[in-house]
């Protein structure tokens, strides 16, 4: 019995024994975590023959945890499938962005464009952003998005390409953190918000400018928890998003316009697109001095040229369906859609006006190569769709331009790949923008203008500023109401020719109105079905007939020889360098004449060449600003009648005196550029029909324009406004519009101000300088010569007697102008020999203001003359 219990103790002995040392080797494992399962397995096969006792088998090793997937990562969100998948939080709105390992190193294109703005930032519906091409590449666990630079061209086959990047700097635009990487599929997941709410692709907010007023509206910083994406359109080639930028500012000197609901908030809404660029082989083509495209300009780094330029003209990309027919329909026309917001009654003329240019496609091989549309009323896509080109419409609180024509392109090729046109509303009514007129228009593009690229036109103000001078011009003739609405359809044609050649590529010819003499013009058997001058391009003169019985077209409704010629250059199909020779090789017919507004012959001193001109028309610009002067006068003695209305304002006449005089001050502005100005022909060498490229205008035109100025902006009558007209020019009262200023009408300032911009022009630096130049190769009119011919036009009338007001103004601003030629801080950009003549004329001023003839206010304004000029000789001493 003893025994068996010692057996059974024993047993229960050696069981606790084995029993313990499991435990102990289950803990060492679970403690260790490093033993791999191989030494496991021996470690029990070699227990298990020092025992017969059955061991138990070792426990399975833990599993690593699965690793996570894209659909994981992205639960919550929302899809939006296209050229780069983006996922958006349906909860936070958070933005995340797909990006596939063969999208890496890859260029794609970026375009933004307002979907609405506010004018005072800058920004308004429809203006273009910046067009530029970016790659994305992988940088450890960063993606970055990098600026490409275009602006240089180095040939592969030179040695010197392989330094094509050594001091050119990239634009490393962000760097966001990769989120999710699958290795396996090539797929990286980024956040998004970063790129999108920020002004990351490109700048919204303007920078200040040197010498703003710190008074002057300004936008707050850009607010991260007001700003947000509205909306990802994807498609197959292009991502676009929708988003709001509010810019906040909790106090502010300047709230803005009545468009600005809260100064301290401001909502800025812009479309970013990221588009795929085309492997379709396109062709670029190359500019040419002597035909106007706008362009993206490219330096060839690798070439020993003087010029070694390959600027590529924007194009569309049109091809013959059949290459070897004369005349074939294009594979992909150019089309063009009416917004659903136009008017009716403006549809049929807005459609014929963009079918005018099928007739320069013409000549360059296409049949139909433009075509319009108009959008349906229930139509699944917005006007801001970069697939489609639209003739917009805005009617904006504070208009900034009056019909804009931008594109963008791909800046490898220059090929336009999308375009809009953008009308505002109340340019097509009877309302003038009143602060468009004497002279602000210009300054208004120049704004603007450089804000996006040159790609601003205000032609629709300035044809606006014409139909309002035709509508006076015809009401005193006593003309129909058909007749008045057959000149708007005109002007609106005009207009719509011109916007749409822009998006074809062409930019301005301002010297295109050569193209007739002022009879030619006037005759409507001559002129009838003709264009009025070269090209739709150019900002025109309103042509009115001296006689009403042969008066034609008043607005050019068809394309001109240049703009056919110009559209043969760009859009023929060829096969050599010649066969695009042989067609510049027109430039030199008289038609085909071209100048742009590089130079921005608007402002005073600029342009050379006084062809190249807004407002004048025909082929004698002085006569017929002599006849526009002639006959705003005529119609100043005749407006009170017909503006003035039973149980109406008088705010129509104010409208109508303020068109009159600012066509009278542009005549003046055509004639004055012909003082010291130079033709300039920029035919080739030894090219037919060329002639020197620099011509001095004849010292009989240089007189002549002199001797109208003096007569219609500088003589004592000159100005004869009717006394019983100024009694009526009252603005109707608004609320407390007339807290600024008072609201007796400037009539002084404005006849100054007309005055003033004819002056800032003849004793431009500039100028003055190019007189004494082309001296040297033709010109006649001596300068010292001049400046005497321009006092006695200011002074010799009226000197010795009574001074009327006007002139006493004019006067006192010319001796002014004398002063700033010969001292203060303008006084360095004149030459030696304007400072002289400066000097000779205000002598000359004193010696004849020294005589105490006529009224008081003549006598006081003499003495003032008299010291102002004495002291200005005392600082030059």
């Amino acid at each position: 019995m003893s025994n068996r219990i010692g057996k059974i103790n024993n047993l229960i002995i050696e069981h606790s024994m084995t029993k313990s040392i499991k435990y102990f080797l289950l803990t060492a494992v679970i403690l260790l975590g490093v033993v791999s399962l191989p030494n496991q397995e021996a470690f029990a096969q070699k227990k298990k023959k020092k025992s017969d006792t059955p061991v138990a088998a070792a426990p399975a090793p833990e599993k690593k945890p699965e690793k996570k997937k894209l659909e994981d990562v992205v639960k919550g969100h929302k899809k939006f499938e296209g050229l780069f998948t983006f996922y958006q939080d349906t909860t936070s709105g958070e933005l995340k962005m797909l990006i596939s390992k063969e999208q890496l190193g890859n260029e794609y294109l970026y375009f933004s464009q307002v979907g609405d703005g506010v004018t005072d930032a800058g920004t308004f519906r429809g203006s273009y952003g910046d067009n530029k091409i970016f790659k994305i590449e992988r940088y450890f666990n960063r993606v970055e998005f990098i600026n490409q630079n275009t602006s240089y061209y180095f040939d592969p086959e030179n040695p010197l390409s392989r330094s094509a990047d050594a001091n050119i700097s990239p634009g490393i635009m962000a760097s966001a953190k990769i989120e999710f990487d699958d290795v396996e599929k090539g797929l990286i997941l980024i956040k998004a918000d970063n790129l999108f709410l920020k002004e990351t692709f490109s700048q919204i907010k303007r920078p200040s400018s040197p010498g703003e007023s710190p008074t002057s509206f300004k936008l707050g910083n850009l607010d991260g928890e007001k700003t947000k994406v509205l909306a990802v359109r994807n498609y197959e080639k292009n991502t676009d998003l929708a988003v709001e930028y509010v810019y906040s500012n909790p106090s502010v000197l300047n709230g803005g316009s009545s468009a600005v609901t809260d100064g301290r908030n401001v909502s800025i809404k812009v479309f970013h697109s990221l588009i795929e660029l085309p492997d379709n082989g396109y062709e670029p083509r190359f500019d040419d001095p002597r035909v106007g495209y706008f362009t993206t300009k490219v330096t060839d780094m690798t070439s020993s040229s003087p010029t070694p330029y390959r600027d590529l003209i924007h194009r569309w990309d049109l091809r013959k369906k059949d290459p070897n027919a004369a005349l074939s329909e294009p594979v992909e026309p150019i089309v063009w859609w009416i917004e659903n917001s136009t008017p009716h009654e403006w549809r049929q003329t807005i459609m014929n006006a963009v079918l005018e240019w099928n007739k320069a496609f013409e000549k360059a091989g296409f049949k139909n190569a433009v075509q319009v549309k108009i959008q349906p009323d229930d139509a699944n896509w917005d006007a801001g769709d970069i697939r489609y080109n639209v003739l917009r419409w805005t009617s904006s609180p504070n208009p900034p331009f009056g019909g804009y024509g931008p594109s963008f392109v791909n800046p490898r090729t220059g090929q336009i790949l999308g375009s809009d046109i953008m009308l505002e509303f109340v340019y097509h009514t009877n309302r003038v923008v009143l602060n468009r007129l004497f002279g602000e228009e210009a300054a208004l593009e120049s704004e603007f203008g450089t804000w996006h690229n040159g790609h601003f036109c205000t032609v629709e103000t300035h044809l606006q500023n014409n139909m309002m001078f035709g509508q006076a011009f015809l009401r005193a003739s006593g003309a129909s109401d058909l007749e008045m609405e057959g000149m708007k359809m005109e002007a609106m044609t005009e207009l719509l020719m011109h916007e749409v050649g822009h998006t074809l590529g062409l930019n301005h010819n301002m010297k295109a109105s050569q193209l007739y003499s002022p009879a030619q013009l006037a005759d409507k058997n001559f002129i009838q079905g003709k264009a009025l001058t070269g090209s739709v391009m150019d900002y025109l003169a309103i042509n009115l007939s001296p006689n009403k019985e042969t008066q034609s077209h008043y607005f050019t409704t068809t394309v001109g020889p240049y703009d056919i010629w110009a559209i043969e250059f760009g859009y023929t199909p060829v096969k050599t360098s010649n066969e695009l020779d042989a067609i510049l090789a027109k430039s030199t017919q008289p038609e085909l004449t071209f100048g742009n507004d590089a130079d921005d012959m608007r402002s005073p001193g600029k342009a050379i060449d006084p062809r190249v001109m807004i407002g004048d028309l025909s082929n004698d610009q002085i006569g017929y600003s002599i006849h526009m002067m002639e006959t705003s006068k005529n119609l100043m003695n005749e407006i009170k009648d017909k503006y003035t209305k039973d149980g109406q304002s008088y705010q129509e006449l104010v409208q109508a005196y303020g068109v009159l005089m600012n066509q009278y001050s542009t005549a003046g502005g055509v004639m004055s550029r012909f003082i010291g100005g130079v033709y300039v022909d920029r035919a080739m060498a030894g090219q037919e029909g060329a002639t020197q490229p620099f011509t001095p205008v004849s010292l009989k035109d240089q007189k002549r324009a002199m001797t109208a100025l003096s007569k219609y902006m500088f003589a004592p009558n000159a100005y004869d406004i009717p006394n019983d007209l100024i009694n009526y020019l009252a603005r109707q009262r608004r609320g407390f519009d007339f807290m600024s200023a008072p609201e007796d009408p400037k009539i002084h300032q404005q006849v100054l101000n007309s005055q003033k911009n004819v002056l800032a022009h003849l004793t431009h630096p500039n100028t003055l300088q190019r007189m004494v130049d082309s001296e040297l190769y033709g010109n006649e009119y001596n300068m010292a010569t001049y400046m005497n011919d321009l006092t006695k036009a200011i002074f010799d009338a009226d000197i010795n007697g009574n001074v009327n007001s006007f002139r006493q103004n004019l006067q006192m601003e010319y001796v002014n102008t004398l002063k700033g030629i010969v001292s203060g801080n303008t006084s360095n950009r004149y030459n030696h020999l304007a400072k002289s003549a400066a000097l000779y004329n205000l002598n000359y001023i004193k010696t004849k203001a020294g005589n105490a003839n006529g009224n008081i206010s003549s006598k006081a304004h003499k003495d003032h003359l008299k010291l102002l000029i004495d002291n200005t000789l005392k600082e030059v001493k």
